[in-house]
């Protein structure tokens, strides 16, 4: 065992000693023999073989059989050189067969074999080679995903998940190595010709120093002789360039070449037999041999008419529900356990997919940062807001534009927007003086329009004043504006316990206290979640318990247990509108105040707003008008109402202008002055 182990690495010693030291007549016989059958049991292995990762080991052999063919080609030269073209009987035999005593048919046939293995095999095999490596790499992303994807919905365990990324790197690392190793095979065709000519040349030069004979008589054995060995020496090449062929040109199947071929090619019987009767209407066509189109036709037909009949049989026999494939057969044995169909009905809390183009900023393996950004956007929001956003799952999707990506809240997309990779999304500034070409368009996160510059208009760009942002901010920055427009519906309550479970770690008593007892699950996550739909931090869970417990057990209105919870967190909602201890506002008119009092019902559960709808129209309109005055004087068009009118007035206008801010008087802190642009009065409409 300890030889065979070894066997490669001295048959690699002696490819190279062979290089320098001189081989007698019968070991090059051998050795030419020994490269034939080696290179054939290359190419039937390249046939039967189910896909190319069963032979991983094909370029590091093309290199072995490359050098082993240029060591017997230089081995050949010498001995023609030297011993006046007599380079063994494998060599002279190889010669005459082909030759058939006219060297310059032969020296022909030589010069076409080798213009065939380097234009037409080994030429494609490169490009083939090329092309695979490179898209097996753009497809890493995609094929990484699809596989934790499949991991996380529970098609496959770990050790399948590990064993498929394994695959993939094999992959990757297999067609770049073919890619470098089909040159092995390129320039081996080159020095064959370079040898055949040396061979020629040197030997008719050598002849006539060695006195062997007259002009025609030293042509004839060094042209033999050279044809000879170029012929040996190529038809291994031939059958390694095929076989170097076949490799990059061989997909993933279930079966190998040969059971393919036959399986695919007699698939379609009606084709035979449109080609049978096609070859033998050539008969008709005077000249052409009629006993040879008749055979071929026949046999076409034949085959055609056979294959249809046993594709009828199969369709009516009673064993054709054997359709099922083993994939379908795996699939179902799977799903038979009731636990793995249940694994299916789970959806994501956050899911984006990315088109084709945009996987390289997604894939870490290829500096893709943009996993990195969303752990520091969760970083953010958990500071900013106290909430922890989940797991954001990627995956590439074939549905989208190259360009595209998706947002999905719980399964369903809210959100889409499309990025140019090498680009940079400039916005412009008021009053922007130069006027630079790029691809118009729209920041996904505002609406604010925007135009793509590449990155030869960068610098100039920026001269001009315009504010570039890179594509993973881009993305970043919408997901970040979905994510605080949609938080509460992220809040679920098994993170209401996970805060609970935290905030324990500091003031288990306030929570002992408190929870089931005083305030139930389901109520704080309510309240929660009419925060966060408003953007108020729940951060300070502390104070939010606390408030809870003072007001829950005599006020059952969620709605009004969320205005007091407000007024408490005041230094927190004062904090982010106000700026420079000045907070600007429009404030809202009494008699609109009193009407909206007035028609409040009251319920058991809760409270809701009773108004005509001519009514609403009147004071959405007034709003409007009111906002659009001061929208360019302030950053958030923010309106200012009485305590017990906000929620309504919120609720009211959140149908037609959702991104208002409506604070009431006891949500600003004492220690901001509240300055007054405007007023929203029934008189303004």
């Amino acid at each position: 065992m300890k030889i065979m182990k070894n066997v490669v690495s001295v048959f690699v010693i002696v490819i190279i000693m062979m290089i320098v030291i001189p081989l007698t007549p019968q070991l090059l016989d051998f050795m030419f023999i020994l490269n034939l059958a080696l290179s054939l049991t290359i190419l039937l292995t390249t046939m039967y073989i189910k896909e190319a990762l069963e032979f991983s080991i094909f370029p590091s052999l093309l290199l072995i059989t490359t050098l082993f063919r240029l060591a017997l080609n230089v081995s050949a030269t010498r001995l023609i050189l030297l011993e006046n073209g007599a380079a063994g009987q494998v060599i002279k035999t190889f010669g005459q067969f082909v030759i058939r005593n006219n060297p310059v048919v032969g020296l022909i046939i030589f010069f076409i074999i080798v213009i065939v293995q380097f234009i037409v095999i080994t030429k494609g095999s490169e490009r083939v080679a090329e092309v695979s490596a490179r898209f097996t790499l753009d497809a890493m992303p995609g094929k990484q995903m699809a596989i934790d994807a499949d991991l996380n919905s529970g098609l496959i365990d770990e050790d399948q998940a590990r064993e498929r990324r394994q695959k993939i790197q094999r992959e990757a690392d297999f067609f770049g190595s073919m890619d470098g190793a089909s040159k092995f095979v390129k320039g081996d065709a080159i020095v064959a010709i370079i040898i055949t000519l040396i061979n020629l040349i040197g030997g008719t030069i050598m002849g006539f120093i060695n006195n062997a004979g007259t002009f025609s008589e030293i042509m004839g054995i060094y042209l033999t002789a050279t044809v000879g060995n170029g012929l040996i020496s190529q038809m291994p090449a031939l059958l390694i360039s095929v076989s170097t062929g076949m490799m990059v040109t061989r997909s993933a199947s279930e079966s190998d070449l040969n059971t393919d071929v036959i399986k695919q090619f007699f698939s379609q019987p009606v084709v035979l037999i449109i080609g049978g009767i096609g070859i033998g209407s050539m008969m008709l066509i005077p000249g052409f041999p009629a006993l040879q189109l008749l055979i071929v036709s026949a046999i076409l037909t034949g085959v055609g008419l056979v294959m249809r009949r046993r594709m009828k049989l199969a369709l009516a026999s009673p064993a054709a529900p054997e359709t099922s494939t083993k994939e379908i057969a795996s699939e179902a044995e799977y799903y038979r356990d009731i636990s793995n169909v249940y694994s299916l009905l789970s959806v994501e809390q956050i899911e984006m997919e990315f088109g084709y183009s945009l996987l390289p900023l997604v894939d870490e393996q290829i500096g893709g940062s943009f996993i990195d950004r969303v752990v520091m956007l969760r970083k953010q929001f958990a500071t900013e807001m106290g909430f922890v956003i989940p797991s954001v799952k990627l995956r590439d999707s074939s549905r989208l534009n190259p360009n595209q990506y998706a947002i999905k809240f719980k399964g369903e997309e809210i959100a889409r927007g499309d990025v140019l990779v090498d680009h940079y999304l400039a916005l412009a500034p008021d009053g922007v003086t130069e006027e630079i070409d790029g691809i118009e368009t729209t920041e996904p996160a505002f609406g604010i329009p925007a135009k793509w510059f590449s990155e030869d208009k960068r610098i100039k760009a920026e001269l001009a004043g315009y504010t570039l942002i890179d594509p993973t901010s881009v993305i970043i920055t919408h997901l970040s504006e979905i994510i605080k427009r949609h938080a509460h519906e992220l809040l679920t309550r098994q993170e209401v316990n996970t805060l609970l479970e935290n905030l324990k770690k500091v003031n288990a008593v306030l929570v002992n206290d408190l929870i089931p007892s005083v305030v139930q699950m389901a109520d704080l996550q309510k309240v929660l979640a009419n925060l966060l739909r408003e953007g108020v931090p729940i951060r300070d869970l502390e104070t939010i318990l606390e408030t809870m417990g003072d007001y829950m057990p005599a006020v059952k209105d969620i709605d009004l247990v969320t205005e007091y919870v407000r007024q408490a967190l005041k230094r927190s909602i004062t904090r982010r509108f106000a700026d420079a201890g000045r907070i600007k506002v429009v404030t809202l008119d009494a008699q609109i105040e009193n009407l909206i009092m007035n028609s409040v019902k009251k319920m058991e559960t809760g409270s809701y707003l009773s108004l005509e709808p001519q009514v609403i129209q009147s004071i959405v309109q007034t709003t409007d008008n009111e906002l659009n005055k001061v929208r360019d004087l302030v950053e958030h068009s923010i309106v200012l109402t009485s305590p017990i009118v906000r929620v309504y007035f919120k609720k009211l206008i959140d149908q037609f202008i959702p991104d208002v801010v409506v604070l009431s008087f006891n949500e600003v802190d004492s220690n901001v002055q509240i300055q007054a642009l405007g007023n929203i009065s029934m008189a303004g409409a």
